[in-house]
């Protein structure tokens, strides 16, 4: 049976925030937040690779909020070079929160992989994260902080914007690197064998969570 889907308003430093918030299939195991690719290159929700992610995620029992950062769709405010949208993201997780309850799963592709590892420093809600083509060899992928919970990483083996050489430092014990093979940043064409990685990380995780 396909989960709900409906669009959500809420709050964030810098107005309001434009998101979709889809039900769990089956038993919740908790909530998770999802955050899109560079505000300024025409990323949105709607995205197809955060597109993927969220299904992957409701399909083993997180309920998932997509959403616009600062400036992207109806989301007020405008563009703040990444220092902004960490706090919209720590303002999606509240939602979450609100919306879906505990645990968190956090997650994000490109530049919201980096504002997501960022922003779910310290906060003891997030259990894990998803970081998909984590742009490391960017502006945007420099001083980031070693998760600190269980995360895995995927990325392309031609990912130029993140290349797998400099995922190790960065992962640390408690962390799986997924290299695709084959696939770019975007994962032109292996969207299908993202969703599946995507599904087993959560698979394992969701092992340790009760419903």
């Amino acid at each position: 049976m396909a989960s709900r889907l409906k669009a959500v308003t809420f709050e964030g430093p810098a107005g309001s925030l434009e998101g979709l918030w889809k039900e769990a299939q089956g038993p919740r195991l908790g909530s998770a937040v999802f955050a899109h690719p560079h505000p300024l290159h025409g990323a949105t929700l709607l995205n197809k690779v955060v597109f993927r992610a969220a299904q992957a995620l409701t399909a083993a029992g997180y309920a998932t909020l997509r959403f616009n950062f600062r400036g992207v769709g109806l989301s007020r405010g405008r563009y703040d070079a990444g220092r902004g949208e960490v706090e919209d993201f720590r303002a999606a997780l509240n939602e979450a929160h609100r919306l879906g309850g505990l645990p968190i799963v956090a997650g994000g592709f490109s530049f919201g992989a980096a504002a997501a590892l960022r922003a779910i420093a310290g906060d003891e809600r997030v259990m894990a994260l998803i970081a998909l083509g984590l742009p490391l060899a960017t502006e945007f992928g420099a001083n980031l902080p070693r998760p600190r919970v269980p995360a895995v990483f995927i990325t392309g083996e031609r990912d130029t914007f993140g290349p797998p050489a400099l995922l190790a430092d960065l992962a640390g014990g408690s962390s799986e690197i997924v290299v695709l093979p084959d696939a770019d940043h975007f994962f032109e064409g292996k969207l299908a064998e993202l969703e599946r990685a995507i599904a087993g990380f959560l698979a394992e995780l969701s092992a340790t969570v009760q419903p």
